[in-house]
């Protein structure tokens, strides 16, 4: 590994460990039945491929910049937020969003109901000279204190305790989402990117697949994936439904799905980087015209010209310098299918972000992990 890349932290341990645990105040908040899986995208693969979109003609540009959803994060949440680190790190907030609506129903699994859910939620601080990147997952099923937070349409709503993350984003959309793991984190984002269902399957397809090799089988009916240990050149369809799976691997949690995407990340970084989108002008814009339409930004992303200049701050990060960790938690104790802050090693990880130093090994050694690490690695 590069001198300059962020060091691995050590492999977490295994559930079950008595490291701290921690328990929000308050009566348990009953869940619904069972959730289609979100899916992933990540910052600088979404803008490393808008960046493209900069270089072609006036009216590709104007074209680009239509395509493009945003939501003004800084009028919605106003002055109560973190303070701005000035170090020359940023932090993005990367929400992959289920909403059934449109195309988006037949790849959900399920009615439109007017609702959408965040059901992967990354962090990634680009730390000082952006040559190295660390990725914070935030698993789904994280029973967090959820703050009272104002959305994009003006609309308040209260605070609630004891309820699973990814509520926030179901109840007042990306704003609330934000202020959340500011909340969790005590760091302020700097810039917003999520992307749906049928925006992720398309980026997919129009970058010819995705090569991944698999050390078992896996047969989810829930993702509908079935892939025979081996290697296998994913198209958008199945890199839809790996990154969703969660009872085709491994112990079946929410932890182990999101060890599967993390490796995913790295192979979907990896394509990118490997197939020479500046000499196939074609393909770049066939890249550039689906990432636009694929992804909703913070207001100070809302332009191809915003999106240049953003991406070009990234593409120096390759897979090697790029750690991903999933934020320490431990399993509630009442109810395997939910997980709890673990407050003193969770503390680790946002302090280490928040000074722009690398996570140390500490922050997830003993902590909740799924079993499907290695399962999954670029082909």
């Amino acid at each position: 590994m590069p001198a300059e890349s962020t060091p691995e932290p050590a492999i977490p341990g295994e559930p079950g460990t008595s490291a701290p645990r921690h328990r929000a105040k308050g009566r348990r908040r009953k869940t619904g039945g069972k959730r289609r899986k979100g899916l992933l995208i990540t910052a600088w693969v979404a803008a490393g491929i808008v960046v493209l979109g900069g270089t072609g003609a006036g009216y590709l540009y104007f074209k680009l910049n239509g395509n493009i959803k945003s939501v003004d994060i800084n009028q919605a949440l106003g002055t109560d937020r973190p303070t701005k680190v000035d170090n020359g790190s940023e932090n993005i907030l990367v929400l992959g969003s289920d909403t059934r609506s449109g195309s988006n129903e037949k790849l959900g699994g399920g009615a439109d109901d007017g609702s959408a859910r965040s059901d992967t939620a990354m962090v990634v601080h680009i730390y000082e000279g952006h040559k190295k990147a660390s990725v914070v997952s935030i698993p789904r099923d994280t029973l967090v204190e959820r703050p009272s937070c104002t959305d994009a349409e003006g609309v308040t709503h209260d605070a609630a305790s004891e309820v699973m993350f990814n509520s926030a984003y179901s109840t007042g959309g990306a704003a609330c989402a934000v202020k959340t793991v500011e909340s969790m984190s005590g760091i302020r984002m700097d810039h917003y990117i999520e992307v749906d269902f049928s925006g992720f399957q398309k980026l997919i397809d129009d970058l010819g697949g995705v090569k991944i090799t698999t050390t078992q089988d896996i047969d989810d009916p829930d993702s509908h994936l079935k892939l025979k240990a081996g290697t296998h050149t994913l198209d958008g369809e199945q890199a839809l439904g790996l990154v969703r799976t969660r009872h085709g691997v491994g112990d079946g949690s929410d932890l182990g799905r999101i060890q599967l995407q993390q490796a995913f990340v790295k192979a979907l970084m990896n394509q990118v980087r490997g197939i020479g989108l500046l000499s196939n002008p074609a393909k770049l814009v066939e890249l550039a015209d689906t990432a636009t339409n694929a992804v909703t930004t913070d207001s100070d992303l809302d332009s191809v010209k915003d999106l240049t200049s953003f991406a070009s701050g990234l593409k120096g990060i390759s897979s090697s310098k790029m750690t991903m960790v999933t934020m320490p938690v431990q399993y509630d104790p009442a109810d395997a299918n939910r997980v709890l802050v673990d407050e003193a090693k969770d503390k680790l990880v946002w302090n280490a972000l928040k000074n722009d130093r690398a996570i140390p090994a500490a922050a997830t050694e003993g902590t909740a992990t799924g079993t499907a690490k290695d399962v999954v690695s670029a082909g």
